[in-house]
């Protein structure tokens, strides 16, 4: 792909097609401030660019037919979503939706260019399927925070030797294609706010609970990374008065007491005071535990794991209500790996936050968990990589 739109009209168009999928001239009027004849040259000179391509003729509303037009069927987006202990990899179509996925268990802590080796390949074995000839552009997430336009992760905690790695610059060479980077979290609010349960709000927040926690923060439909790509690292706000060492180096973080690994270090400690036989079981058959077993054991009734997972969700629910008094959100979507623990999470979210925060800003406020799954972060990969693509150069 070497074409871009060459004004904001033209840029307008192409997301709408995005969002909305084939559409008519005279549908795409209804939806931009353009006159008639604007529109059909802003659309003629798209359709020279192969960007978008006739799509027959739409039904009658009266008149004369309109001509449907569509985003070009041959685009393939590459989105990839790189956890602390997972990889995720997909192609996508221009209207982002997934041809193909793999998911490959990967620690973050192999450094990037061990993740770098495994993401290539895995982006190899989906062009090798034909799904894709090759790549017009590609979205990366990672999870820590990012210098947004250059695409360099930030001193990011839990990923020793990423600090300054030129990921966008490094991968583009790999790819041959432009690529865009930003913080995992952030792009999981964006595949929830195209394709999942955040459709039609415009001001949210995405909280994802994995080996860390994060929150991606969209206003007015935008997301907000702050000055210097920090915005949202409350995995780091304090739930706990000296309390647990944190990897950022304090104490007391919600991070330290409540993620994937606080939750997998607090059942072997269980184990050792003999608290709970279902977890007991699972640590001599599998040699470890993982927040997956707390959920398990949660599921057959196990007391002790429902107590660990009501305590964390409470301590998660306390920051998030100081989130929603200050950001007044129209909607709380909690993803990432924790949420296999499900709904006595959730519950113990929503009790907290609804009886900490003030009765006007939680009167209205649904408090869900994302619809999306692993899909959520790969598909607002795709998205950040059109949203860049679908701008004038």
């Amino acid at each position: 792909m070497t074409a871009r739109p060459a004004n904001g009209h033209q840029a307008r168009l192409l997301r709408l097609l995005r969002d909305g999928g084939p559409n008519s001239r005279a549908q795409l009027g209804d939806q931009i401030d353009l006159s008639r004849s604007k529109l059909a040259v802003e659309v003629d000179r798209l359709l020279e660019t192969g960007l978008v391509v006739a799509d027959g003729l739409a039904a009658s509303r009266g008149g004369r037919r309109s001509h449907n037009v569509r985003l070009n069927p041959g685009l393939r987006f590459l989105g990839v979503d790189i956890g602390a202990t997972s990889i995720d990899v997909a192609v996508t179509n221009a209207e982002l939706e997934i041809l193909g996925h793999l998911n490959q268990p990967m620690e973050v802590r192999e450094g990037p260019v061990a993740v770098f080796e495994q993401v290539l390949s895995m982006a190899a074995k989906l062009r090798a399927s034909g799904l894709a000839e090759g790549f017009d552009g590609a979205g990366i997430g990672v999870p820590g925070p990012v210098r947004f336009p250059e695409g360099v992760p930030v001193a990011p905690p839990i990923m020793p030797g990423w600090d300054g790695f030129p990921v966008r610059e490094a991968l583009s060479q790999e790819l041959g294609c432009p690529v865009m980077v930003d913080n995992d979290v952030n792009l999981m609010a964006m595949g929830e706010q195209h394709a999942g349960v955040a459709r039609s709000v415009a001001d949210f927040l995405c909280v994802k609970i994995g080996t860390g926690i994060g929150c991606g923060i969209v206003v007015g439909g935008n997301v907000h990374r702050g000055t210097t790509g920090s915005a949202g690292d409350i995995g780091h706000i304090q739930a706990v008065p000296d309390g647990r060492p944190c990897a950022c180096g304090n104490r007391g973080c919600l991070e330290a007491h409540f993620s994937g690994a606080a939750l997998a270090r607090d059942a072997v400690e269980a184990v050792r005071q003999g608290l709970s036989a279902e977890l007991a079981a699972r640590l001599e058959a599998h040699g470890t535990l993982t927040a997956v077993d707390v959920a398990a054991a949660a599921a057959a009734g196990d007391a002790t794991c429902l107590d660990l997972i009501r305590e964390g969700g409470t301590r998660t629910g306390q920051v998030i209500a100081g989130l929603v008094s200050f950001f007044n959100p129209g909607l709380v979507v909690i993803g990432g790996g924790v949420t296999g623990l499900g709904h006595t999470l959730l519950a113990a979210i929503r009790t907290q936050v609804y009886r900490q925060s003030l009765p006007l800003a939680t009167g209205n406020l649904p408090i869900v968990l994302g619809e999306l799954g692993p899909t959520a972060g790969v598909t607002g990969a795709a998205h950040l990589i059109s949203d860049h693509l679908f701008s004038p150069a």
